[in-house]
């Protein structure tokens, strides 16, 4: 049995630029991963299934609807095989949280089942198959921090590596779907990111939109900045889920302790 780390995904800025004419928007992005995460073991089979474990595992919606599955048939069919393999998915990350599970899962997929299969086909291979999937799923194949443009999938380094730097994740426990908060977007290009510009100069402008939704969102923000010690305070992705980020594990843990009484889902990491 083989075994792959889906590590959530964060958005450190999300500066929307435009819809575009196929529905998507582009987008700049600042991606960065986090230690924590799903998991993902696969065995040899006769037939591609999937079997899902773990405390978010309910909320993950139909096996047959499951991009892992999707990501294992499209990469049978590039590679012009019949999928087989006992895939099973230990699911962590809160699902429509902002954090990417379900593309980093799809992604952890196509490098497990790779493996697996014996193809040994290169990420850059392996992210242009993940576009169809979604946009997030290209930039989840690399799990390294990646600027993004386009609709996310134009990807390239970004000069600044926050690796180890500790980060504290909180969900209110209430999910937001993408679509809606996208379609709340007030439609104003502030701007595209600048990487001479200090993170907490940059910003998140789907954070409005899912704060009209998810009211409670604005408030985990001003918790993590009530908390303190954090260089960042910021929305992931469309929501719900915000991140503080802090100088040493000390400060992180002080915040983790100021939050404690309140029933949301805290999670305490670093950026991989």
């Amino acid at each position: 049995m083989l075994t792959e780390h889906a590590p959530a995904k964060i958005n450190l800025a999300l500066h929307l630029r435009r819809r575009r004419p196929d529905g998507y928007h582009d987008l700049e992005s600042i991606f960065a991963f986090t230690d924590f995460g799903d998991t993902l073991h696969a065995a040899p089979a006769e037939t591609l299934t999937l079997t899902l474990s773990g405390p978010t595992a309910a909320a993950a919606g139909p096996d047959a609807d499951n991009l892992v599955l999707r990501a294992g048939w499209a990469l049978a069919a590039a590679a012009g095989m019949v999928p087989g393999a006992a895939v099973t998915l230990e699911k962590r990350i809160p699902v429509a949280a902002g954090l990417g599970g379900g593309s980093a899962d799809a992604a952890a997929a196509l490098r497990l089942l790779n493996r697996l299969w014996g193809l040994n086909w290169p990420l850059d291979r392996l992210a242009t198959l993940a576009e169809p999937l979604g946009a997030d799923v290209p930039v989840c194949v690399y799990s390294q921090m990646r600027f993004g443009a386009g609709k996310g999938e134009a990807l390239s380094a970004w000069p600044h590596d926050p690796a180890g730097t500790p980060v504290l994740l909180v969900n209110p426990r209430v999910a937001v779907a993408t679509g809606p908060v996208f379609a709340g977007w007030d439609q104003r290009d502030l701007g595209p990111i600048d990487p001479a510009l200090p993170l907490d100069r940059l910003r998140n402008d789907m954070t409005a939109a899912a704060i009209a939704l998810q009211p409670v969102i604005a408030d985990v923000l001003a918790a993590l900045e009530r908390a303190g010690g954090t260089s960042l305070v910021r929305m992931s992705g469309s929501g719900a889920t915000c991140l503080a980020l802090y100088p040493d594990l000390a400060a992180r843990d002080r915040a983790v302790t100021a939050l404690a009484d309140s029933d949301w889902w805290l999670c305490p990491t670093h950026i991989i």
